[in-house]
């Protein structure tokens, strides 16, 4: 019992299922027509809508195509229109001048027969001159014939004798002609002569000379010139004996004065104790070094003045010992005139002068450079020499030309002048040198005074030393103790300056201080 119910449960289960998978089935073919039916409803409209955009966009492309046509097909009307007009253009260029071409040629053919109808005209012309002149030529000779015969001369003998007539006619004429010409020219030389020399010296800038016996080396403190005097003048004398300068040191607040007559030395002195000085080691082996050493950069320095005064002047071709000389004129002087300030000016003004003359200006500024070259003296140079047959003698001996020999020996008239230079370096040579405030002549007078002064104060007893100082505005006198005392110094200062005031004869006043120094001197051993 059990079991048959059992096997009718599983039936029953077997056969719902068998009843539920058909059943199943049934409803998946159901479903998949209704979406097969679907899906071709869909595909149907999808086409509608494909075809009918596509049929939209066929007109859209079909529009612009037209549009690009017709765009395209109004630029090739333009562009040939634009031919057309060019050619237009060219054919209208072409006929006019073809109607021109053919107008000179109409205008040429009537020239030619104009220009044959002249040929004829003048050659008719031709035929009756020669007509003519046969007949004249007969006629002539026929007169001389007659006058020959009036006359009793021939033709020959009457043309002398006019060609003589003429001759003493064209002498006279001349000779008044000459002699009118010779007082007119001895009446306007002077004046044309002052007009080129004022116009020269217009156009030349002169620069103030400036003359020196004396350097001054600044210091920056007094305590330095214990450094320079050294240990018992030490280092003082191996300056004055390496350099040949006197150096002065004096009272004078942070100065040192170097003394000589050589101005090469006396800046060779100075640079060599700046050099010390800002180095701060100055002893005599140490001097003797820097002297050396300044020496040759002085050497170097005279070398490169003389080029660029040479540069400067457009002067060509100068022997190096020459430029080397015109260096060595900037550390020398002529009467208080810088010598190579003078040479540079003489040299301007005899290339404007020579212009002004026609003369060669090139040759006369290296003239005018090179007159005084004879004032650079060296060690073997004979002192006895005037200074231009000196200057001269060297111009020969380094290939200068003759006529820059001659104007250099010839300008103080020491040769004969064989050029026209010549005389246009000396009369340079004198307006540089002559004209107001080029030289100072009254160093020798200046100097004169201060020796009268120190020579007034000797002049009184008890006096030890005396010194001209401040350019003559002072007189320093040191009398001995033992032989003046004080109230005598006192009245020695007032007797000095009596005597000064009646025998001298000065600028300004002259200060007299009387010093009286006593000393007590003891050694302890």
């Amino acid at each position: 019992m059990e079991t048959n119910t059992i096997l009718l449960i599983v039936g029953g289960i077997i056969l719902g299922l068998i009843i539920g998978y058909f059943v199943a089935k049934s409803l998946e073919k159901s479903n998949a027509s209704k979406i097969i039916k679907n899906a071709k409803k869909d595909a149907l409209s999808i086409i509608k809508e494909a075809n009918h955009e596509g049929e939209s966009i066929k007109k859209d492309k079909i529009l612009q195509a037209k549009e690009r046509f017709i765009e395209l097909k109004s630029e090739h009307e333009k562009v040939i229109l634009s031919r057309d007009k060019k050619m237009a253009e060219v054919e209208k260029r072409t006929r006019d001048k073809e109607s021109q071409i053919s107008s000179e040629l109409s205008k040429h053919k009537k020239l030619n027969s104009e220009i044959e109808s002249k040929i004829k005209d003048y050659e008719y012309r031709l035929e009756h001159l020669e007509k003519r002149k046969s007949e004249v030529d007969k006629l002539h000779k026929s007169q001389i014939q007659q006058l020959e015969v009036i006359s009793g001369l021939s033709a020959e003998d009457a043309k002398e004798q006019l060609v003589e007539s003429l001759k003493g006619e064209a002498k006279n004429d001349a000779m008044a002609y000459v002699q009118d010409k010779m007082e007119e020219a001895k009446l306007t030389a002077q004046q044309e002569a002052k007009k080129i020399i004022i116009n020269t010296i217009q156009r030349v800038g002169t620069e103030e000379a400036v003359d020196n016996c004396v350097s001054v080396f600044n210091i920056e403190s007094d305590d330095i010139k214990g450094r320079i005097i050294g240990r018992e003048g030490r280092n003082i004398r191996a300056i004055e004996a390496a350099t040949g300068v006197e150096i002065i040191v004096d009272d004078t607040p942070e100065a040192i004065i170097l003394s000589c007559f050589d101005s090469v030395r006396r800046e060779i002195a100075r640079l060599s104790l700046h050099k010390l000085v800002t180095d701060g080691r100055i002893h005599p082996a140490r001097i003797e070094e820097v002297v050396k050493k300044t020496h040759k950069q002085i050497e170097q320095e005279i070398i490169e003045v003389g080029k660029r005064t040479v540069i400067d002047l457009g002067i060509h071709g100068l022997h190096p010992e020459l430029i080397k000389m015109v260096g060595r004129m900037k550390y020398r002087s002529s009467y208080g005139q810088n010598l190579l300030q003078h040479s540079r000016e003489v040299a301007k003004l005899c290339g404007i002068m020579a212009a002004e003359l026609g003369i060669n200006p090139k040759l006369a500024k290296r003239a005018g450079l090179l007159h005084d070259i004879g004032k650079v003296p060296d060690a073997e140079t004979d002192m006895e020499t005037p200074h231009a047959i000196l200057g001269m003698q060297w111009a020969e001996k380094y290939g200068e030309k003759d006529e820059v020999c001659n104007a250099i020996g010839a300008h103080h008239d020491e040769i004969e002048m064989k050029s026209l230079l010549s005389p246009v370096v000396q009369v340079c040579d004198a307006i540089s040198g002559a004209r107001p405030g080029a030289r100072r002549q009254v160093l020798d007078s200046y100097i004169q005074r201060l020796k009268d002064l120190e020579d007034i104060a000797f002049g009184f007893n008890g006096v030890k030393k005396a010194y001209a100082i401040q350019a003559g505005r002072e007189l320093r006198v040191i009398v001995e103790s033992e032989k003046v005392s004080d109230d005598k110094a006192a009245n020695l200062s007032f007797e000095i300056s009596q005597k000064i005031q009646t025998d001298m004869t000065y600028p300004g006043q002259v200060k007299v201080t009387v010093i009286r120094e006593t000393r007590a001197v003891n050694i302890a051993k």
